[in-house]
Parts: C-alpha cells; sequence; structure tokens
C-alpha cells in the first residue's frame, strides 16, 4: 500500500473509533436517565460535530469524506425507519433532524471539502455546539417560552444557541488565522451568529438541521476576506 493510502485508512479508522466512542456515550446517557431522551440524542449531536476537525486534520479526501457522509445519513434514515438505535432518534416527537443534519455535512463536503475547510466546519460546528446547547440548557433554564410552527422554544436556550455559535465561529476565525486561511472580520461572525440562530427557530420537522449548517457554510465562504 501508498503512503497515502495507509494515511486515508488511518484517518478513516480514527474517525469510525470517534463516532464508537460518541455512540457508546450516548447508548450510556440512554440508560443511566431512561426519562431523558433528548439528551442522548444531543450526545450524538454535539459529538459528531468534531469529525470536521479530525478530517481536516487527517487530511482525509473528498473521495473518502464525501461517501462517508453519505453512508452516514443513509445509515440514520435507516435508524429512523427502523429505530435500530434509539439513543440516536427516538425523542417522542416527530423528526427528521438526524437525516438533515446527516445531509447538510453531506452538501457541504460537496461544496467546499477541501479546499475551504473552514466553511464546513462553520457550517456543522454552529449546529453541533450552537443547537446541542439550546437543546440541552432550554429546558433546564426558566425563561420565557414559545411555540413556533409546532416546536416549543424559549429565550434560554435561544440564548445558548447564540452564544454557542458566536464562540465557535471565533475559535474558527482563530484556527484559520493561525494556518493562515481567510476568515471572516469579527462583526461578521457575530452577525453570522445571529443568522445561524434565526434560522434555528424555524426547526419543524428537523429542517434547521439542514438550513442552519449550509447557510453557515456559504455566508462564511462567502464572507471571508
Amino acid at each position: 500500500m501508498t503512503p497515502a493510502l495507509i494515511q486515508q485508512l488511518l484517518g478513516v479508522a480514527l474517525v469510525l473509533a470517534w463516532l464508537a466512542v460518541v455512540v457508546a456515550t450516548a447508548l450510556g446517557v440512554r440508560r443511566r436517565w431512561p426519562d431523558q431522551r433528548e439528551w442522548s440524542r444531543k450526545v450524538v449531536h454535539i459529538g459528531t460535530g468534531p469529525v470536521v476537525l479530525l478530517a481536516w486534520w487527517l487530511g482525509i479526501a473528498r473521495e473518502v469524506a464525501l461517501p462517508a457522509a453519505l453512508v452516514v445519513t443513509l445509515a440514520t434514515a435507516l435508524n429512523h425507519r427502523f429505530r435500530l438505535l434509539p439513543a440516536v432518534e427516538d425523542v417522542g416527537r416527530h423528526s427528521y433532524g438526524t437525516i438533515a443534519y446527516g445531509g447538510s455535512i453531506a452538501i457541504l463536503l460537496a461544496l467546499f471539502w477541501p479546499q475551504q475547510p473552514l466553511a464546513v466546519a462553520a457550517g456543522v460546528l454552529v449546529m453541533a455546539i450552537g443547537d446541542g446547547m439550546a437543546g440541552l440548557l432550554g429546558p433546564q433554564i426558566r425563561s420565557p417560552r414559545w411555540r413556533l410552527f409546532g416546536q416549543n422554544k424559549s429565550l434560554g436556550g435561544t440564548a445558548a444557541m447564540a452564544i454557542g455559535s458566536a464562540l465557535v465561529l471565533v475559535l474558527l476565525q482563530l484556527i484559520g488565522q493561525r494556518a493562515g486561511i481567510s476568515t471572516p472580520a469579527l462583526p461578521t461572525l457575530m452577525l453570522l451568529a445571529l443568522i445561524a440562530t434565526g434560522l434555528e427557530q424555524l426547526s419543524g420537522y428537523g429542517i434547521d438541521n439542514l438550513s442552519v449548517p449550509i447557510t453557515t457554510g456559504w455566508l462564511w465562504q462567502s464572507w471571508s476576506s
């Protein structure tokens, strides 16, 4: 085998190992807190986000990353249908969020990988961390609540989404500066975090898992200078 092939195989193995740890953690959370179905799902949601940075660091090629994302999306669709891993999907409400999340990662990879890895990372991590924090903290914080398009929202969850998104984008900006990659300016990042937070409000059937990552990734790339 060539060194390049060995590097790709090693990269895939490490990514699969990370995902196995994430799923195992979600299953453990599900067993420990069976009444908190959203928690195990958010563990998967948040834990899969850093895979993009891991794939970039490992130099995983487009020819490997994109088919892998499509396979994962297909697997989440099958899990949604047959509930093979309830910790990932069973949240007691009708949502295609996990399928849309995998689909958005595949679309971002098709559009930007590997030439603009930070655009992919921005889209994926804003959804993973920002929306993940909103889902975990929103129900725990006593704050004004409202219902929008059949989905419960709260000021605490919305603030968690905005803060989490802003922190992710600033961190990616620092990574980009160290790597010599152009990134949006700080005020633009704050606007981008607000746009992502606004899109997250429109989350019926999990559509925000598609709209937030793709819009964020596209705007990151468009606004990079």
